[in-house]
């Protein structure tokens, strides 16, 4: 009988988390503050040009992650598959990052087809590293347990990095902007400590964790053959359009707060304590993971926990934006119950991966993650892109008095239509087929087909 694989140390789940804080300092710093950054910052035409800007590119560069999945499945290296990607995509990630707020004095035509370059670059950059670490967690461990732990590590951090840049970046921004003279300058300098930030902890990830879960030896590379297996693969497919809507939600929610406190509440300084103490609640929910799941299955906690997300987002369009108190409570409420959803979904994506290997015997752990990470960037790019079409249809009109509306739609853009699409999601889980017991009856079967394949060394005379 071969030995159980030994647990993952806290300072491995730790490493790997880190990667995820690394992605969000550019990740939320676009969510929250790009729209409003090329809107009123850059001024690029008008907001239904941004809009469209947020939509297209990132949907055209999200077409490169199976792409990128598929060439990390065949990536053979004395690191393993994945982890070579993180190496070497750390420099070029912190740099391009860095070289979009850096708003030379370009024409506005310049101006424009700069921000569509850079930030196609960017994406690009961020689909090489983002991929193959993602596809990292379904190897770095067997079991299913040790995933939902490592996924706890890796979205704590994650929204680590997202408090960092949602709390700070109002007033590190104003701060540099006095230094610098615009807010341009103080963009720029916020965004470069961040990019230097980025590199060290990608390459602190790369260099404290390890692959321990490889395909079966005698599995060919038929590309042909991994799409129709994902195209099979019935639990993926329910995560696949699940996904499509937590992230539209989140690109919706996230890029509007700005407008919502600058022009309803009438306070843009505040934004800063409002996500700070909204993603201090996410963080305490999302560490709070492995007692949900003692009790409750992971199914049942993700169409539950995503149902009372949505009624605490789409709840704050009934408040008075100038009640805060109330405000708060809301979103630390939504934020909180929404906090163990991303590592519960993460784990439920590798056990697709398993339920891959157990029914089709081959596994294809960069496809699968890939092609997760395509369609939540697509969800992503929609949700950003509704912001500046809706803005443009609302009537919105950069650094000026908003019409009532103006107001209106951004509280709909911030509360209600997030609300909703939250909502989608958790019932799209309804749909999910895969119970623990399964979980646990495909691990002990692909286990025992590993012992088999592993060759028994002759006894000795």
């Amino acid at each position: 009988m071969s030995n159980p694989s030994p647990r993952l140390s806290f300072r491995e789940k730790l490493a790997y988390g880190l990667g995820d804080t690394a992605s969000n300092f550019f990740f939320q710093a676009f969510n929250i503050f790009l729209a409003y950054y090329y809107t009123d910052v850059v001024r690029i035409k008008d907001s239904a040009a941004v809009g469209t800007l947020l939509g297209t590119v990132p949907i055209l560069v999200a077409a490169l992650n199976p792409v990128i999945g598929v060439l990390a499945d065949r990536t053979r290296s004395r690191w393993g598959k994945f982890r070579p990607w993180i190496l070497w995509g750390a420099l070029p990630y912190g740099v391009l990052g860095y070289v979009m707020f850096t708003n030379p004095d370009f024409s506005p035509d310049g101006k424009f087809y700069f921000a569509y370059a850079t930030y196609t670059l960017m994406l690009v950059a961020y689909a090489a590293i983002n991929t193959p670490y993602s596809a990292l967690m379904g190897v770095m461990s067997p079991s299913s347990e040790d995933r939902t732990s490592l996924s706890t590590y890796r979205f704590a951090c994650a929204f680590t990095g997202a408090l960092l840049i949602g709390w700070l970046v109002p007033m590190l921004s104003a701060f540099f902007a006095k230094i610098g003279g615009s807010e341009a300058a103080g963009f720029r300098y916020t965004m470069g400590i961040f990019a230097v930030a980025s590199v060290i902890l990608f390459l602190y990830t790369f260099l404290n964790t390890r692959e321990r879960v490889l395909p079966p030896a005698d599995q060919d590379s038929s590309l042909g053959r991994d799409l129709r297996d994902l195209c099979r693969n019935g639990p993926w497919l329910v995560l696949f359009f699940a996904g499509f809507l937590t992230l539209a939600n989140t690109g919706l929610r996230s890029g509007s707060g700005v407008y919502y406190f600058k022009y309803v509440v009438g306070d843009f300084a505040g934004l800063g304590n409002f996500n700070l103490f909204g993603f201090l609640a996410f963080i305490g929910g999302a560490l709070s993971t492995r007692l949900f799941t003692r009790f409750f299955s992971r199914r049942k906690l993700m169409i539950v926990l995503t149902i009372l997300n949505a009624l605490g987002m789409a709840s704050l369009y009934f408040v008075d934006p100038h009640n805060l108190p109330l405000l708060y409570a809301l979103n630390i409420f939504a934020l909180f119950v929404a906090g163990p959803t991303p590592a519960i979904v993460w784990s439920m994506y590798a056990d697709t991966a398993d339920y891959g290997a157990w029914k089709f015997g081959r596994r294809t752990t960069g496809l699968i993650f890939s092609a997760t990470v395509f369609v939540q960037k697509v969800g992503l790019a929609i949700g950003s892109a509704m912001i500046g079409w809706l803005l443009a249809y609302f009537g919105y009109v950069a650094e000026a008095a908003q019409s009532p509306r103006a107001l209106h739609g951004i509280m709909l853009l911030f509360a209600v239509l997030p609300g909703g699409f939250a909502l989608l999601s958790g019932l799209a889980i309804f749909f999910y087929p895969l119970d623990e017991p399964q979980v646990k009856r495909m691990e002990a079967e692909l286990a025992a087909r590993k012992a088999a394949e592993t060759p028994t060394a002759a006894p000795t005379a």
